[in-house]
């Protein structure tokens, strides 16, 4: 392994060792991991929140994740070392990326060089760890499930959300016509953001959208979302990338397909492709509340909210 700083023994980091509340996050003295084979240890500067953070520190994932477990994915920082094999990053090139096993919420992490990229030159490190799993969630419903064409309609639901506002720029990137539903509180951030269309999810689908819509892209989920199926035409496409109750029958009467809930792995080829998006202006991250590593607890805590407008992102250096 290449070293190219001095590098402590031991590191913070917030850890648990039982699910539950965030009252079970604690912030402890661990030991820095090393990188192995075409790996990078990253000094983390700022890590971003997601719904399966807490989901899993809830137990909502079951025993899948092995405990004591580190929570965070998403990480920005700068390269300490590298593992044998890594030619694409040196030490001390700035970066960002996904973990593939969590652990972003300390001062350094592991994380595998294909999951990781040079950050954008144009923004901070919060924004940088805003996002990774968000932007490329959204283009990988969009664009690879979705197959958004220029010229479609595509209604985005939580578009006030992490992966909702980062979806409704690269669908309005693309060319297509945008209908941002969410709460009535975030009407003027979305028409602001571009949308084309409003629409409150609280209340009922106006008439001139049902059966107008070629992909729907549901951030949000849940119960009674059916009617997310009522706005798409016949051989539209409703894209998940949560868990939602749908009607299969309903979805087999309106001649529509639900797809299936898919996570791929992170590539750097994505994330190259939001860096240029970034650095054009084209695409821009809303960051809803910024928390110290310390005070993870409470970001989980605004994230399980569910009423964060963008991203909630943890601020470790």
């Amino acid at each position: 392994m290449i070293m190219a700083m001095e590098i402590p023994q031991k590191m913070r980091a917030i850890r648990y060792f039982t699910y539950g509340g965030a009252d079970v996050l604690r912030c402890e003295e661990v030991h820095v991991p090393e990188a192995g084979e075409n790996e990078v240890l990253v000094r983390v500067h700022a890590v971003g929140v997601n719904p399966g953070d807490w989901q899993i520190r809830s137990g909502l994932a079951g025993d899948r994740f092995k405990l004591p477990y580190i929570p965070g994915w998403d990480v920005s920082g700068v390269v300490a070392s590298v593992g044998a094999g890594v030619t694409s990053f040196r030490p001390g090139d700035a970066v960002y990326g996904m973990t593939v096993n969590s652990g972003g919420c300390a001062e350094y992490v592991i994380v595998p060089a294909g999951h990781l990229a040079l950050k954008p030159e144009s923004i901070d490190f919060v924004e940088a760890a805003a996002l990774p799993q968000s932007g490329f969630t959204a283009w990988h419903a969009l664009f690879v499930q979705g197959k958004l064409e220029t010229g479609q309609t595509v209604l985005i639901n939580g578009a006030a959300g992490g992966v909702g506002h980062l979806a409704v720029q690269l669908a309005r990137w693309k060319g297509a016509r945008v209908i941002g539903a969410a709460s009535a509180r975030n009407e003027s951030y979305l028409l602001d953001l571009g949308v084309d269309a409003f629409v409150d999810y609280t209340a009922s689908v106006p008439a001139e959208i049902e059966r107008s819509v070629d992909i729907v892209l549901d951030t949000a989920g849940g119960e009674n979302v059916d009617w997310l199926l009522n706005t798409l035409k016949p051989g539209g496409r409703l894209v998940p990338i949560t868990r939602g109750r749908y009607s299969f029958d309903n979805a087999a009467k309106a001649s529509v397909t639900v797809q299936e809930v898919q996570f791929p792995p992170i590539a750097t080829a994505y994330l190259d492709e939001l860096t240029r998006l970034v650095n054009g202006g084209q695409l821009n991250i809303t960051i809803d509340s910024v928390f110290p590593l310390e005070e993870t607890a409470k970001a989980h805590e605004k994230s399980e909210s569910r009423r964060a407008r963008g991203k909630i992102v943890i601020r470790v250096l």
